[in-house]
């Protein structure tokens, strides 16, 4: 039996607590200055989907922008990339409290603020949720995205109350100026962090061949896909509640700024005891049966609200959603980790990402839209049933459970001698080996020969098949094409201890008295005599570029 990782071992890595802590801080400020937004809203605007879109408004650029930000996280410096973000956040955050101290903030320019917020998040959180697994072993990955959670919830049981307070007492504009000096212990825990560089030789992938090469990898994963899909419907319908809470403490309670706050924190509060227990809820529980509480509890907790006219009741309710919000979202964000080697981890969390706070977005225009038409008590009665549909999907589509694939590089691949002088940049590359496969041995290798294919697709491959020998029924080649050599050697380099398992399988069926034949090819076009002139002239131009 494995050895029971404590909840608090990533504390043991001083980097990863450093930075740990200045998160606290920041996310503290986020959380102020989300108070601070929120309530400014219903101050200057009567709209009751004005109030919503600040939510929406902080979620769609992590939505339209985490693909680009995944792709960065995985072929720049992640640490570089946080600094900047920070510091972009930082100046944004100065600017959002001048304009608020000088009364000049219209509903527009504010949500205009919060967007731009919302840009610097989605360029930094790929990088730091990539950046948990260089700061711990993988074995403490787990308990590391769950106190990231915690400290997150932590400042988010007192943050929202503090935010509150200093909102009724200085006005927005102070919780702004928080929110603008929290960035600063971040920005330095960062600066002191010297992560290692691996050594790559090979050059750095161009943007659109990155954000191919994370689609790729994420449309052959089937478990990923499920992931992505089950957030998206979990960011839809529990925005809800989120979205729609500051118009509960005005509305429906008939509260201030502070009530909002208290009902912020009294979520934060069942988020911190849902983080405290994730771990031996996961050891009790199945995925899918994890995810399906999470959906009932937001839309029990949605309907009390939707119907309570109490302050205390409606605290007291909000620290169930607040659990399932954790559970939910740390389990989908650990699923993807654990289910994706470090070369494209940034980009799988940043699809991550996008399906949640895409939908998170939706969700927030949509309940904003019908409370504006309905009202609130309506808009959250009718959130509840898509919560109800989000944990009934499960028994059609259950999630898969936790699997710790050994995802480390499989380091088998050596770069061949080769006769031809090619540059890194040459290609199309074309790949064929040879299998001779006993006829009583072909459905077992066709079965492998499948999965071989999902696999060298996800990793980069194009244009794969299988052909088999019409003279030699017992020889099967596979072939596949990648655009230049640099992307051959970095589709081998892919490779995981997990895939080599299959390419073992494979090996073993083969009945050759050597291993399967490679060979390596560089296509090359014919072209007619009288076109020669105009073909030097492309090749001239091609070497010049």
């Amino acid at each position: 039996m494995p050895e029971r990782i404590s909840s608090f071992a990533p504390f043991r890595h001083q980097t990863f607590r450093e930075i740990w802590l200045a998160s606290v801080v920041s996310n503290f400020g986020g959380l102020v200055q989300a108070v601070g937004a929120a309530w400014m809203m219903t101050a200057i605007s009567s709209s009751e989907n004005m109030v919503a879109l600040v939510q929406a408004s902080q979620a769609l650029p992590i939505m339209l922008f985490s693909l680009i930000a995944g792709a960065l996280a995985d072929n720049f410096d992640r640490r570089a990339i946080m600094i900047s973000a920070q510091g972009f956040m930082l100046i944004v955050s100065v600017f959002l409290a001048v304009f608020a101290w000088v009364d000049l903030l219209t509903p527009w320019l504010l949500l205009a603020f919060t967007f731009l917020i919302g840009c610097g998040t989605a360029l930094n959180n790929p990088s730091w949720q990539a950046s948990v697994g260089d700061l711990v072993p993988r074995p403490v990955l787990p308990a590391a995205v769950s106190l990231n959670s915690v400290g997150f919830n932590i400042t988010r049981s007192v943050g929202p109350a503090i935010g509150g307070i200093i909102v009724a007492s200085f006005g927005a504009a102070a919780a702004f100026a928080v929110n603008a000096m929290s960035y600063i212990s971040l920005i330095f825990a960062l600066s002191r962090w010297k992560p290692e560089t691996p050594d790559n030789r090979l050059p750095r992938e161009t943007l659109g061949r990155a954000l191919s090469a994370g689609f790729g990898y994420v449309a052959m994963s089937p478990k990923l896909i499920n992931v992505l899909f089950r957030s998206l419907l979990f960011g839809v319908s529990a925005s809800a509640i989120l979205a729609l809470l500051p118009l509960v403490a005005r509305d429906l309670v008939v509260g201030g700024p502070l009530t909002y706050g208290l009902m912020l924190g009294a979520f934060g509060v069942g988020a911190v005891i849902g983080a405290l227990l994730n771990a031996r809820i996961r050891e009790t529980f199945s995925t899918e049966i994890i995810v399906r509480i999470a959906f009932t509890g937001f839309g029990v907790s949605a309907v009390t609200a939707a119907l309570s006219s109490s302050t205390l009741l409606t605290c007291a309710i909000l620290t169930i959603p607040g659990a399932c919000w954790v559970l939910a979202l740390s389990l989908f964000n650990t699923t993807v980790q654990l289910s994706t080697p470090r070369w494209v981890v940034g980009r799988a969390l940043s699809f991550y990402q996008t399906a949640t706070f895409g939908g998170i977005a939706l969700g927030s225009w949509l309940w904003g839209m019908l409370a504006e038409t309905y009202g609130v008590s309506t808009s959250l009665m009718i959130a509840s049933l898509a919560m109800v549909f989000g944990a009934l999907f499960g028994w059609r589509f259950a999630l898969p459970s936790m699997e710790a694939l050994n995802l480390d590089p499989a380091n088998t691949f050596r770069e061949p001698s080769l006769r031809l002088d090619l540059q890194p940049r040459s290609g199309p590359i074309v790949l064929l080996v040879d299998y001779t496969v006993r006829e009583e041995n072909v459905p077992a290798f066709l079965a492998l020969m499948s999965e071989r294919r999902r696999i060298r697709i996800r990793d980069g491959a194009r244009q794969w098949a299988l052909m088999r020998d019409l003279e030699n029924p017992d020889i099967w080649t596979e072939t596949y094409h990648t655009a230049t050599w640099a992307d051959y050697v970095r589709h081998n380099q892919r490779r995981t201890k997990a895939d080599a398992e299959i390419w073992t399988q494979i090996r073993a069926l083969h009945a050759g008295p050597d291993g399967p034949r490679v060979h390596r090819m560089l296509e090359r076009q014919a072209i007619p005599p009288d076109h020669a002139r105009e073909d030097v002239f492309h090749k001239s131009a091609l070497d010049l570029h």
